[in-house]
């Protein structure tokens, strides 16, 4: 007889906690959202500052994670909706004008550029070793110091670093990986 797979069968995850923790088969996981500055506009000094705080998180952070960049090209439609109204409801022609040309100059910068946005997370875990058993307070302990050393040492680089610590938000994250045409509405 042939088994039946079903949606839960396939999802990346058995459980999400209310603090956003993911188990999957004894492995627990903590997502880490990272906003990234902009390098490029950094002074030379600024940059090699910028960097050697980045040696130093790779040199702190003596545990396995992973980096994930979710790229994805903007929907700029809702943007131009938005100055569409303000120009139906503007006096000043000028000011219409200027609206107008803003328009246009959006649309052939995002044709031109093929504008896109990336999010940025970090991925640690703690896995239970079979017949460990560890309770979860130790494991979030050990998640939280992981994700506390990351902030620290990307804070450092000028980065903005924020735990997910909510269910809703990991279950937003999971769905935008697993259905990214669908998900952009909700990011």
């Amino acid at each position: 007889m042939i088994k039946k797979i079903t949606a839960q069968d396939w999802l990346p995850y058995d459980k999400i906690f209310e603090d956003g923790i993911i188990e999957n088969n004894g492995n627990f996981i903590k997502i880490i959202k990272v906003i990234p500055i902009n390098y490029v506009l950094k002074s030379s000094i600024e940059k090699e500052a910028i960097l050697n705080s980045f040696k130093l998180f790779l040199k702190t952070c003596d545990f396995n994670m992973q980096i994930l960049i979710q790229s994805r090209k903007e929907d700029l439609n809702s943007y131009i909706s938005q100055i569409k109204s303000q120009i139906e409801i503007e006096k000043n022609e000028n000011i219409k004008d200027i609206f107008q040309n803003f328009i246009n100059y959006i649309q052939i910068q995002n044709k031109e550029k093929n504008s896109s946005s990336k999010n940025f997370y970090i991925i640690v875990n703690y896995r239970v070793k079979e017949k460990e058993e560890k309770p979860m307070k130790f494991i979030k302990e050990n998640l939280n110091e992981k994700y506390f050393k990351i902030k620290d040492s990307l804070s450092r680089c000028g980065n903005l670093v924020f735990d997910v610590s909510s269910k809703k938000e990991a279950e937003k994250i999971l769905y935008s990986f697993c259905n990214l045409r669908r998900s952009l509405k909700f990011l």
